[in-house]
């Protein structure tokens, strides 16, 4: 046993020896270490310091500042004003733009004290183009002490830099913005006082300036159509009308400009028409009168008063302008700018206007001569003067610029020449970028060619020129094989279901005529998008609805997603979501619309039983 204990105590021994040693070495280890990590915080402390300021780091590119969204509020802060562009590096526009705009950052950068101009890419800077609300390319704004200001002026050097030179002056503020609270006591008087006024009802529930309907609606504007949501009301010439639909897409500042004053506005010199003539962008409208007692000049008024919304009126009592257009006083005049001329349309249409002209012949003089032979197809015309189909487009760059204007005017010289030979066809040029979206729902996006075409039928169908070397002969070709009907139409469509055999028929682009179409049976459709919350909250409604009929062979009850196909008839238009049709059998040409009730299995019940065609009544269900 001793040796064993011995040996026991000598290994203790040496362990104690170790732990010493280990002791008293220890803390110059930890320490050492502790030093070691300290400085490699050090260093990546520097190498973040040293990558923020490069994200700080405001660039230049040909005397045009680079701002994103790392660097834009650290650089605009201590700036009284500075013009900024957002731009996409693959719009044509921008491209185009950039020469001009650098010009402008070089004078501008000369003016005492110097503005800043700088130029954010919007499609990396996505936090700053969500900011300031950008959805075109370019968007010019001016921030003055930080605050956004919209520019709408033509893009050319001498009219920015004018208005950055405005806004920069020390005393510039903007337009003051005042909301009167009506109430049934000083409704009448306000309204009656003011040349124009923009008034908002709503509901008690919303807290928005305007007119409280439930406790303060005056008795004379009991007659006029209303919602529980906000409606908005203009009062041209103390005349209460209610806007169209387009309003509120188009913005009511533009609207109420638009409104403000007699609906025709007096021209009153000649080169006021000259310029309309040289750089007009629109159809130019112009009576021309003996004066403002003329009969003739009133009921003028009065028809340029029901097309206000759409199209811009002049008139003018000058005899030189009179001269240089070739009419006499009592007449109106219909004519294009030069852009839009061609030998193929006469200069002008003319039209006699008496005291004892109907305002329906006006108007309709005007609707039938508004559009060139070939016009200029674009989303800030397209809800107003390209609705009559068939529509014949022809896409490529198309740019009225001084640079550009000669190759634009060279392919629309092609489309004149089959233009000229189909008048009940509507003939329109358009840009490929602004119409990207439909050029590659057509299929031709990546077509190689430089100009494609289409054409969009009455019934919404649309059908795309085969990609081949454009020439008048061709579209020539196209729009002849159209009109025979040789033509198959371009339907956007999802893959067709594999299974589908849910209580929910699932249809789309290419289904649809099969399904919905049927003129054997009735339909129950419903075109919804996936985002769409009111949709979401009727699926489970739907679904019900669905499987209470399902024993009804006669009758389907489908949905389709309007956002990802195309609804190959115009009869069943979709203007928000969900939107509910229903197609009887024998009658698909008139589908009924669900609206003003709930969206509930007790109504839509109810709604399908008024409609159907096919229903077997003697169901337990029914």
């Amino acid at each position: 046993m001793r040796p064993r204990k011995a040996c026991l105590l000598l290994l203790l021994l040496g362990l104690a020896q170790l732990l010493a040693v280990a002791g008293a070495e220890g803390p110059d280890e930890d320490s050492s270490n502790r030093e070691n990590a300290i400085e490699d915080e050090e260093e990546e402390e520097e190498d973040d310091d040293d990558e923020e300021e490069d994200d700080l780091e405001v660039k230049e590119e040909n005397g045009v500042l680079v701002l994103s969204d790392a660097n834009f509020d650290n650089f605009v802060a201590d700036k009284d004003t500075v013009l900024l562009e957002f731009y996409a590096p693959w719009c044509g526009h921008c491209k185009q733009f950039a020469p001009e705009y650098e010009k402008i950052a070089n004078i501008l950068k000369d003016n005492d004290p110097p503005i800043p101009v700088a130029k954010i890419d919007a499609t990396s800077a996505s936090m700053l183009a969500s900011r300031f609300d950008v959805s075109g390319y370019p968007t010019i704004k001016i921030l003055k002490k930080g605050q956004a200001v919209d520019y709408e002026g033509s893009r050319t050097q001498k009219e920015i830099v004018a208005k950055v030179r405005e806004v920069s002056q020390p005393d510039w503020t903007p337009p003051p913005e005042v909301t009167l609270v009506l109430t049934k006591e000083n409704f009448d008087e306000v309204v009656n006082d003011a040349d124009i006024i923009l008034v908002e009802f709503y509901a008690p529930c919303f807290l928005l300036a305007g007119v409280d309907t439930a406790r303060n609606l005056p008795p004379s504007m009991r007659r006029l159509p209303r919602s529980s949501a906000s409606v908005l009301l203009q009062f041209p010439w103390q005349r209460l009308t209610p806007p169209q639909k387009q309003t509120w897409r188009r913005g009511i500042v533009d609207y109420m400009i638009e409104q403000s004053g007699p609906p025709s506005k007096e021209i009153l010199t000649l080169k006021q028409v000259q310029e309309f003539l040289k750089d007009g962008d629109d159809v130019i409208i112009i009576g021309v009168f003996e004066g403002e007692s003329d009969p003739a000049y009133q009921q003028y008024q009065d028809a340029a008063n029901n097309l206000r919304e759409d199209y811009k009126f002049h008139h003018t009592f000058s005899t030189e302008i009179a001269k240089f257009l070739k009419v006499s006083q009592g007449q109106l005049v219909v004519m294009q700018p030069e852009k839009f001329q061609s030998k193929y349309e006469p200069r002008s249409h003319v039209m006699d206007v008496q005291g004892s002209t109907q305002d329906s012949a006006i108007k309709d003089f005007v609707l039938k001569y508004a559009l060139p032979l070939v016009g200029h197809r674009k989303a800030s015309n397209d809800a107003k003067r390209y609705t009559r189909r068939p529509l014949v487009v022809v896409y490529y760059s198309v740019d009225f610029s001084f640079d550009y204007r000669a190759a634009t005017q060279f392919w629309r010289s092609k489309v004149l020449e089959v233009a000229k030979d189909f008048p009940e066809y509507t003939f329109a040029i358009a840009d490929e970028e602004d119409y990207a979206g439909e050029v590659k729902d057509l299929g031709l996006s990546e077509s190689g060619e430089d100009v494609n075409a289409a054409i969009l039928d009455e019934s919404g169908k649309k059908f795309a020129m085969e990609p081949e070397e454009f020439d008048a002969d061709t579209l020539r070709e196209f729009v002849t094989a159209f009109k025979k009907g040789k033509l198959k139409p371009v339907i956007k469509s999802q893959p067709v279901p594999k299974n589908n055999k849910g209580p929910v028929k699932v249809v789309v682009g290419k289904t649809f005529d099969s399904i919905v179409m049927d003129p054997k049976k009735d339909v129950l459709i419903e075109f919804y998008a996936p985002w769409c919350g009111h949709c979401k909250q009727l699926e489970p409604v739907y679904n019900s609805l669905a499987k209470k009929y399902k024993g009804q062979k006669g009758l389907v009850i489908a949905k389709m997603d309007a956002t990802a196909n195309d609804v190959p008839s115009d009869r069943y238009k979709v203007e928000g979501f969900p939107t509910i049709y229903f197609a009887p059998s024998g009658d698909k040409k008139n589908p009924v619309k669900f609206e003003g009730g709930d969206r509930d299995l007790e109504h839509l019940s109810k709604f399908i039983e008024e409609h159907a065609t096919k229903l077997s009544r003697t169901k337990e269900e029914l």
